[in-house]
């Protein structure tokens, strides 16, 4: 079984983006790249091929993540109702991802990524940072990094139950 994640924003050039290099990290070094597929899309096309965000970019280089092949792009339907897991970066990413998938997929699949945080939060939409400066991309790269491990711990009950119903995909 092949588990998939799709990260999404808003135009794919800095919150999912960072969310699936860092899922991609995390997945390589628990040794699970070989079962796990991760990508990341936008809910609009406002930014389709463009690179990431420059700031995004220098704070994923500071990590090791080198970003240079990511190239933004829409979400599209096909995938989206492919995913195993979708991951929302904010509250106004649900709305246009649940009208693709449908109230009962998006039930099954779509969840917010601070959903995932080690301990309750209040708010889990992580904020658009290119309208800040380079603390906003940290407070983001924070956001996600401290839900990385809960979205793995789920991810492998996932691959569990596959492998228990036999699912391949």
């Amino acid at each position: 079984m092949t588990y998939r994640i799709l990260t999404v924003c808003t135009g794919n050039i800095c919150r999912s983006p960072m969310a699936e290099y860092a899922l991609c990290e995390a997945v390589e070094a628990e040794g699970l790249a070989g079962e796990v597929e991760i990508a990341s899309a936008g809910t609009t096309g406002w930014e389709s091929g463009n690179p990431i965000d420059p700031r995004a970019g220098a704070l994923l280089r500071e990590h090791g993540i080198d970003p240079s092949g990511h190239r933004a792009r829409r979400m599209d339907p096909e995938e989206l109702r492919s995913a195993d897991l979708v991951l929302a970066l904010d509250h106004d990413h649900v709305d246009p991802i649940r009208s693709v998938l449908g109230a009962d997929r998006a039930a099954e699949t779509l969840r917010m990524v601070r959903d995932f945080a080690p301990e309750p939060v209040a708010d889990t939409g992580i904020r658009d940072p290119w309208y800040g400066d380079e603390s906003d991309f940290e407070l983001t790269w924070e956001q996600i990094s401290e839900a990385v491990d809960g979205i793995l711990d789920h991810v492998r009950a996932g691959l569990e139950q596959g492998a228990q119903d036999g699912v391949r995909r």
